[in-house]
C-alpha cells in the first residue's frame, strides 16, 4: 500500500501506551480513535481520544485481540491508520496484513518484516545466517505434545522455554530438570496463546548471570536504519523488567558501536522500517549474543527518548506516512542518563503478587527532568484482566548518579492509595550499594535482593494512614498540608525514609 498522510489514527491498545501515542498524534494535528473493553469504559485513553468505540467484554481474547473487529472499527470510524502500541496485536503479522488489505496504514513494520524477524524462531535462523552469535537452542517451534527431552539434553540444562511471538516475559519458563519440561511447555503455550493469540514456543539454553542489554533501532522505507544506543534491562523478575536505564553502565563506546552495528545489520537484512529493538545477552567478558527482536515500540522507550532528545512515536507516524529518517547516526550520541521505574500494582512484600482494585488516591510527582507516563487516574480501577501497569516514572540526570537521586526524590513524592505498588521495592533498590555500583545481572532481584530488611509493619501502617487521609479528603476534612511532612506526600516520604534507615 502506498504511504499517505495520516489524518485519523486508531490506537489498538489501552492504558499508558494508548495515552502516550495519542499525545504525540495530537501534537501532529492527527485526530485519535480509542477502542475499549467493558473494563475500560471510563479509562483515560477513552476520555482522551476524539472518538471511542466498544469492542467487547474484558478478556483480551474477546476484545483487544480481535484483529478483524479492530480493523473494521477503524474503517467504521474513518481512521486511516492504526498504531498497535506494545503487547496485544503489536507483533502479529496477520494483523498488519489485515490492515493493509483494508487500506489502513499500519504504524509499524511490514508484515513481511514481522514474519521474518519478529517471530523468535525465525529471528534465530536469520541471525545465525548473518554471522551474529546466538544462544544454542531449537531453531523451530515445538510441535504440540512433542517430547523435547533429548533435544534439551543436547542443548544443555537448564533450558528456557520461550513464546515464539510477543515478549514481556509472557510464555517463558526456566526448566532445570528433564522431568519438568513437558509441564512447562504446556504452561508456556497456554500463557502465550492468551497473551498474543499464538501458542507456539521453542527452547534454548538458559544462560546464568548475564546482563540483558537491548539496542533501539529505527528504519525508514528507503532502507536507511540507525540505532539509538542501548538500554540496560537486567533488573527484572520472572522475566518481567522492573527498572530500565540508558546508557548501560556495562557498555563502553567501543562495545556500543559493535552492538549498534550488529543491530542495524540485522534490521537491514529484513528491510525493517519503524521502531524496533534488538535484545542481547551480555556476558562479563563483553561477549554478546542475539536473543530476539521486538518489532514494536518498547515499554521502556522513554529512557531512549530522554537521552537522545527524540520522539519515537512521532517518528513512527512520519515513517508510516513515507517520510525519511529524521536523524543521522552521528547525532544520536547518548546525552546524560535516564532511568525508568515501572509503577505496577504488585505487592513486593507478597512475592510481587499482582493486585486489582480502585485507585482511591493518586498524587503524581513532577519537577525538573521527571516524566510520568500514566494510564490511570484517581478513581480509576486496575482490572484483573490485563497487566498491572499503573504508570512509568522516568528521571534524567547529567550522569547515572544524578538520575538515580532524582528518581528517588520523585518516588518519595509519589502517592498511590488503594492498591499496593512497587514503590517500596524501587526505593530499596535505588539505595542498594550493589545496584549503585552497577554490580547486577538478570538474576539479581530473585537471587540476591531482599525486601525483608524493610519494616513491613511500618509500611503497612503508612498505607493505613494514607487510606484515612484519602477518606477525609474526599469528605473535605483533610487537615491543611505544610511543614515538616504534613499532608499525604510528606508523611509518606518520611515513613519510607525511616523504613529504609532501619
Amino acid at each position: 500500500m502506498k504511504p499517505r498522510k495520516i489524518r485519523k489514527l486508531l490506537v489498538a491498545n489501552r492504558g499508558e501506551i494508548a495515552v502516550r501515542v495519542m499525545r504525540s498524534a495530537c501534537e501532529m494535528g492527527i485526530r485519535t480513535v480509542a477502542v475499549y473493553s467493558d473494563a475500560d469504559e471510563w479509562a483515560p485513553h477513552v476520555q482522551m481520544a476524539d472518538e471511542a468505540y466498544r469492542i467487547g467484554p474484558p478478556p483480551a481474547k474477546e476484545s483487544y485481540l480481535k484483529a478483524a473487529l479492530i480493523v473494521e472499527t477503524a474503517r467504521k470510524s474513518g481512521a486511516d491508520a492504526i498504531h498497535p502500541g506494545y503487547g496485544f496485536l503489536s507483533e502479529n503479522a496477520g494483523f498488519a496484513t489485515l490492515c493493509e488489505r483494508a487500506g489502513v496504514t499500519f504504524v509499524g513494520p511490514s508484515a513481511a518484516s514481522i514474519d521474518a524477524i519478529g517471530n523468535k524462531v525465525n529471528a534465530r535462523r536469520l541471525a545465525a545466517q548473518s554471522g551474529v552469535p546466538i544462544v544454542p537452542g531449537l531453531d523451530r517451534a515445538a510441535a504440540e505434545g512433542e517430547d523435547l527431552t533429548a533435544i534439551a539434553r543436547r542443548i544443555g540444562f537448564p533450558v528456557l522455554v520461550k513464546a515464539a511471538a510477543g515478549g514481556g516475559g509472557r510464555g517463558m519458563r526456566i526448566v532445570r530438570e528433564p522431568k519438568d519440561l513437558a509441564k512447562n511447555l504446556r504452561d508456556a503455550r497456554g500463557e502465550a496463546a492468551a497473551a498474543f493469540g499464538d501458542g507456539n514456543v521453542f527452547i534454548e539454553r538458559y544462560v546464568d548471570r548475564p546482563r540483558h542489554v537491548e539496542v533501539q533501532v529505527f528504519g525508514d522505507r528507503a532502507g536507511n536504519v540507525v540505532h539509538l544506543n542501548e538500554r540496560e534491562c537486567s533488573i527484572q523478575r520472572r522475566h518481567q523488567k522492573l527498572v530500565e536505564e540508558s546508557p548501560s553502565c556495562a557498555v563502553d563506546a567501543k562495545l556500543r558501536a559493535r552492538m549498534g552495528e550488529t543491530a542495524v545489520r540485522l534490521a537491514k537484512a529484513v528491510k525493517y522500517f519503524s521502531a524496533g529493538t534488538m535484545e542481547f545477552l551480555l556476558d562479563p567478558k563483553g561477549n554478546f549474543y542475539f536473543l530476539e527482536m521486538n518489532t514494536r515500540l518498547q515499554v521502556e522507550h522513554p529512557v531512549t527518548e530522554m537521552t537522545t532528545g527524540t520522539d519515537l512515536v512521532k517518528a513512527q507516524i512520519a515513517v508510516a506516512e513515507g517520510a525519511p529518517l529524521p536523524w543521522k547516526q552521528d547525532a544520536l550520541v547518548p546525552r546524560g542518563h535516564a532511568i525508568e521505574a515501572r509503577i505496577t500494582a504488585e505487592d513486593p512484600f507478597a512475592n510481587f503478587a499482582p493486585q486489582a482494585g480502585e485507585i482511591l488516591g493518586l498524587d503524581a510527582p513532577s519537577g525538573p527532568h521527571v516524566r510520568w507516563d500514566a494510564g490511570i487516574r484517581e478513581g480509576g480501577t486496575i482490572p484483573m484482566f490485563y497487566d498491572s501497569m499503573i504508570a512509568k516514572l522516568v528521571a534524567w540526570g547529567r550522569d547515572r548518579a544524578e538520575a538515580i537521586v532524582r528518581l528517588r526524590r520523585a518516588l518519595a513524592e509519589l502517592v498511590v492509595v488503594g492498591v499496593p505498588t512497587l514503590v517500596p521495592f524501587h526505593l530499596h533498590l535505588l539505595a542498594d550499594r550493589r545496584f549503585l555500583r552497577g554490580d547486577f545481572d538478570t538474576g539479581f532481584v530473585e537471587r540476591e535482593f531482599s525486601m525483608s530488611v524493610l519494616d513491613r509493619p511500618r509500611m503497612a501502617e503508612a498505607a493505613a494512614i494514607a487510606a484515612v487521609l484519602e477518606y477525609r479528603r474526599r469528605r473535605q476534612e483533610t487537615p491543611a498540608a505544610g511543614g515538616n511532612g504534613a499532608g499525604p506526600t510528606g508523611w509518606r516520604r518520611n515513613a519510607i525514609r525511616e523504613g529504609l534507615r532501619k
